[in-house]
């Protein structure tokens, strides 16, 4: 399972961003939300999600906002699940809790934990997420117009006209902010941090029949 845990940062010198942010973050990650997110203490949102791919759009629309340092956790979580994900436990919550303490100070502001055997795992994901967030952030409004309108099923053409630009205009801006690129390590990511899902699974279903 993934936990993500968010802290706002600043909070004391900004308005709470929690309740406005955490209705987003639902909608962003969408199915694959097994519990919605959910202010824990203070100015931190905690939630639980089922897929690698859904975790990766919300740590990177996040990132970009600069707003929040990203913590994300993968391993089992006590079961039955509560239904306020406040009160959930297990090695997953454990290890969003240790990575969003280390995303203060972390590139691109996201870390992320598992525990052993997948800390290399952990090691691999981590580094190509926050490789992913410090583009997020450095990508001009412009680039991120035209890739959001691509991510959203839009041809180059559907984009131009969109943006009230030309094709070639919108090439450019997907050249510049590597679109193409991101698409790729974002692949690449998934799949590691999917492996690490599985892998919880398969431990999961070891100690059950021990």
């Amino acid at each position: 399972m993934f936990v993500m845990t968010l802290d706002q940062k600043g909070s004391r010198r900004q308005p709470d961003l929690v309740d406005q942010a955490a209705a987003e973050l639902d909608t962003r990650a969408a199915e694959h939300l097994v519990r919605p997110f959910q202010r824990t203490a203070g100015d931190e949102i905690q939630g639980v999600l089922d897929d690698a791919g859904a975790v990766l759009v919300v740590a990177l629309w996040v990132a970009r906002s600069e707003q929040w340092s990203i913590g994300i956790g993968v391993g089992t979580v006590r079961t039955p699940l509560p239904q306020e994900t406040r009160a959930g436990s297990g090695r997953a919550f454990e290890a969003a809790r240790e990575a969003v303490t280390r995303a203060k100070r972390a590139s691109g502001g996201v870390a992320l934990s598992a525990g052993e055997p997948q800390g290399h795992a952990a090691e691999q994901a981590e580094a190509l997420l926050q490789m992913l967030g410090e583009l997020e952030r450095r990508r001009t409004d412009s680039s991120q117009e035209a890739g959001e309108l691509i991510e959203q099923g839009y041809s180059q053409a559907q984009a131009a006209e969109q943006l009230g630009t030309s094709q070639q205009a919108v090439s450019r801006r997907l050249r510049r902010g590597l679109w193409t690129e991101t698409r790729r390590v974002m692949s690449v990511a998934a799949e590691i941090m999917e492996a690490m899902h599985q892998d919880v699974h398969q431990e999961e279903d070891q100690e059950l029949h021990e």
